[in-house]
């Protein structure tokens, strides 16, 4: 049974306040938590029930410490209504100063608020294997439960950089192509893309905000067959960095 210190420590992490004051963060479920065992993030905490060892506990490090508790004290340290698998506290990554090339291939988020959807692209990235996302200091953060548990597991492999980033796109390397997504940009279908520099993706409301557009060098858009209005931002992102990758030396 868990105590009501680290039940009380647990849900904290809930708190962006919290997490950041802690350099801590909440991993729930079996699949997310597999994963955490298989990267480099280092662990604080590992609860697990007795059905997720009998199933999982080959995969458990030799000398890997983990307490054995049951579905509900999982359900009330966390944030899941139904946990019958794992639950881990695990330390922040440090990253280092982000450096680009116009050669390389990113993913930059503008004021993307919604955790859910900040989570998807990242398992979006991971899937076509990019392994850096660079946020504004608005954008939902990277360690959010929500956004956690979006992924899948992805948040290993994908390294999400917070900072000004219409500062950081106007230092670029000259030369860097830096896409924009926008209602008013050149059709992605007619467009010959290769998975090189930055496509910028705006918040689900409104979009690319101006400092941030005045950065891009072209303006691209999902070309639309029906009436729908908009879409997803994640939805719209994977759709987007397809076409990049369509030319990619598989």
């Amino acid at each position: 049974m868990l105590s009501k210190a680290i039940v009380k420590y647990v849900n904290s992490l809930q708190v962006k306040k919290y997490r950041n004051h802690h350099q801590a963060f909440v991993v729930e479920g079996a699949k997310s938590v597999l994963e955490l065992l298989q990267s480099d993030f280092e662990m604080q905490h590992l609860f697990i029930t007795e059905e997720f060892l009998q199933e999982h506990g080959n995969k458990l490090s030799k000398g890997t410490r983990y307490e054995l508790v049951k579905e509900q004290d999982l359900v009330k340290a966390g944030t899941f209504s139904s946990n019958n698998a794992a639950l881990a506290v695990a330390h922040m990554r440090q990253l280092p100063t982000l450096s680009f090339q116009p050669t390389d291939f990113a993913i930059a988020l503008d004021d993307i608020r919604d955790p859910g959807n900040l989570g998807t692209i990242i398992r979006i990235a991971d899937w076509y294997g990019i392994s850096t996302i660079v946020c504004s200091d608005s954008c939902a953060d990277f360690y959010n439960p929500k956004t956690i548990s979006a992924t899948m597991g992805s948040f290993t492999r994908v390294k999400a950089h917070y900072l000004d980033l219409a500062i950081w796109l106007r230092d670029l390397p000259q030369g860097t192509p830096v896409y924009g997504a926008s209602l008013d940009g050149d059709n992605i279908h007619r467009m010959q893309l290769l998975p090189q520099g930055i496509v910028v993706m705006g918040n689900e409301a409104n979009g690319i905000r101006p400092e941030v557009a005045s950065e891009v060098n072209r303006l691209i858009k999902i070309p639309a067959f029906g009436k729908a209005e908009s879409l997803n931002v994640a939805t719209a992102t994977a759709i987007i960095i397809d076409n990049f990758m369509r030319n990619a030396t598989l």
